[in-house]
């Protein structure tokens, strides 16, 4: 009986290996023979889970026609990996992906780090900051003290806590865009609300359009719900949507339904302003797109005084094109699995009545801690709190790898947590590999892209400061040099394969 689970085609894994043609080896470094730069190839994507675990790969004839090299070199590759313990064969069965054993199974987002691995690593996967003290524990108290009637129920409520919902809508009425308690559903965290969305509106093989790059973990969701995800690049820097080419997808491709971050977009930090915002919803609701808008960063703006473009479904309150998705895991604590969605009362009610055969509701305590922060101006001071860390965190970050990396490229982002960064030339799938061996977790580009796109960058989010922001930096440094020798094969050369 065979040993695998699923299988990659040998396009598949040619396109993904050509992807991470980032740049010719530099001066004093040691290009690998193209047997073992094929091999290390494939372990990095088996490590970040890009390629599944007992996955069967392509006959060694067929991935060498695809890769237009000789089968003896497919062949020795495989060889190593099955060497190493990530291959394992068995004739009339063919080859299929492994881990050695001792060696956890990759994850395929971005899971924050075990608790007892925090001593000796620093972790830049999580884009998450701690509890903001002692606001989280007096929402914590505040919620137990108005348990008590909740508790002579059944505690089942798929629509959200009444108070909430009404709370939540009341904050919109207040940002300009008047909201009924009837156009909110709270959900177990902004994932829970996108993966409600997707299941209503797009089965499996329906066209999603996603920024590219986007979210890894909204991305990674919507491949598994078996959305065919159809990537439009953002525009340079730091100035938002490129217009022409969501205007182009969404007229050729007719995608069933659209998924942006407009506020201090994640990973890069982008923030498109208010004629952006309007011509996108525009062109939505031209092509019959539902436009799902992940507002999860909307209050991490960090400039003082800074002034924010108006929220995308200001330019259609009804929300019959437009829906919002928002989140106190940013804003306040990962930890706080709170989320809501804002769209037109037949939507809410069609998301209500799916979710039956889901989660059923959101934990009561949470919702109640929630409320208790909104209703009594702790959520204001928790979120003050939060701006002050990420903004020192942010110059920290920015500095350390200036100094430490000057050849690094990056724009600064008025708000949100994270960085986009262009490592140099060097592949961002090598450097998140090399970087756990020298004590530092940062996620490679690939993550947050479709098909390998970004293999040149790393996300860094400010999540450290200080002494710690310094030694991330140092030991980001300390990678970049073992990758531009060859240490875990370097980067794969542009000459080594054509695909």
């Amino acid at each position: 009986m065979a040993q695998w689970t699923s299988a990659v085609g040998a396009t598949q894994l040619a396109r993904l290996i050509s992807s991470q043609q980032v740049r010719p080896a530099g001066p004093g470094s040691r290009r690998p023979p193209a047997y073992r730069a094929l091999a290390d190839g494939i372990r990095t994507f088996v490590l970040e889970g890009r390629v599944p675990v007992a996955a069967r790969l392509p006959a060694e004839r067929e991935l060498a026609q695809a890769l237009n090299v000789s089968r003896t070199t497919v062949a020795a590759a495989y060889e190593a990996l099955r060497g190493e313990g990530f291959l394992e064969s068995r004739r009339g069965a063919g080859s299929w992906t492994a881990v050695p054993a001792g060696n956890p199974l990759p994850a395929r987002g971005l899971e924050p780090l075990p608790p007892e691995a925090l001593g000796s690593m620093i972790d830049l996967g999580c884009a998450a900051l701690p509890a903001p003290e002692p606001w989280l524990t007096r929402a914590v108290q505040g919620a137990l003290e108005e348990l008590p009637p909740y508790a002579h129920t059944h505690g089942d409520y798929p629509a959200g806590l009444p108070a909430l919902r009404q709370m939540i809508a009341d904050r919109y009425t207040e940002r300009g865009i008047p909201t009924m308690p009837e156009q909110i559903m709270v959900t177990t965290g902004a994932m829970g609300a996108i993966d409600a969305i997707c299941h209503l509106f797009a089965g499996r093989g329906e066209r999603i359009a996603v920024e590219s790059p986007s979210y890894a973990n909204i991305l990674q969701l919507m491949r598994e719900a078996g959305a065919r995800l159809v990537p439009v690049a953002m525009a340079e820097g730091l100035s938002g949507w490129d217009l022409e080419r969501w205007r182009q997808v969404l007229r050729e491709s007719a995608p069933r339904l659209a998924y942006v971050v407009a506020d201090f977009h994640n990973p890069t930090g982008a923030l498109p302003d208010d004629a952006q915002r309007r011509a996108l919803v525009d062109a939505a609701r031209s092509a019959g797109t539902v436009l799902v808008v992940d507002e999860t960063m909307t209050e991490l703006w960090l400039e003082p005084g800074f002034e924010m473009p108006r929220p995308v479904c200001a330019f259609d309150p009804a929300g019959s094109s437009v829906i919002t998705v928002g989140s106190a895991s940013k804003a306040f604590w990962a930890g706080m699995r709170i989320g809501w969605v804002r769209a037109a009362p037949d939507v809410i009610r069609s998301l209500v009545a799916a979710r039956a055969y889901a989660d059923l509701g959101t934990p009561v305590v949470e919702q109640l801690a929630v409320n208790w922060l909104m209703s009594t101006g702790g959520w204001e001071e928790a979120v003050a709190i939060r701006r002050t860390q990420a903004l020192e965190n942010r110059d920290a970050l920015a500095a350390a790898v200036r100094r430490e990396l000057p050849g690094w490229d990056f724009e600064v982002p008025a708000g949100g947590l994270t960085l986009w960064v262009r490592a140099g030339g060097l592949s961002g799938s090598r450097l998140a590999e090399v970087g756990e061996r020298v004590g530092v977790r940062v996620p490679s580009g690939p993550r947050f892209g479709v098909d390998g796109a970004f293999e040149g960058f790393v996300r860094l989010p400010f999540t450290v400061s200080g002494a710690v922001a310094d030694e991330a930096a140092v030991r980001l440094a300390a990678a970049a040099r073992l990758v531009e020798g060859g240490a875990g094969g370097g980067a794969l050369q542009p000459q080594t394969f054509v695909a």
